[in-house]
């Protein structure tokens, strides 16, 4: 990879990351209002289903962030974040005024998706602890 293609897999690794790491520190001081939003779609233990969350978000973030363990950790992410568009963004099943946010929400969802897939396939880049 040249220099301009490893700047771009930092920035890129960073701003995916970005969303995890502020959503499961957000976690942290509305942990609560998580619990009620996971058990508000029927989910099963929604307590340990936050704290896994929270944790996810945070611990792969992180390794997004300085390019450790990338690979796993993009995977774990994109699974976990395609999970997160068909249970709480399935607005086929929502009131017509909610469809088109969720839509949105969901369609974002599915993007980075794709952008982790990528990042798992791609790899790092030579600015991480990977390739170190």
């Amino acid at each position: 990879m040249t220099t301009n293609q490893n700047a771009m897999a930092l920035v890129g690794r960073v701003l995916l990351a970005l969303m995890f790491l502020l959503s499961g520190i957000g976690k942290i001081g509305g942990f609560e209002g998580t619990v009620g939003y996971i058990s508000s779609v029927g989910l099963p233990l929604p307590s340990v289903l936050a704290a896994g969350a929270l944790v996810l978000e945070i611990v792969a973030g992180i390794a997004l962030i300085i390019g450790y363990k990338t690979r796993w950790a993009a995977l774990a992410l994109a699974l976990f974040t395609l999970a997160a568009a068909f249970l709480f963004h399935n607005y086929w099943a929502m009131p017509a005024g909610q469809q088109m946010m969720q839509q949105i929400i969901f369609l974002k969802n599915l993007a980075v998706t794709g952008g982790l897939l990528m990042l798992a396939m791609a790899g790092p880049g030579a600015w991480s602890v990977d390739r170190r």
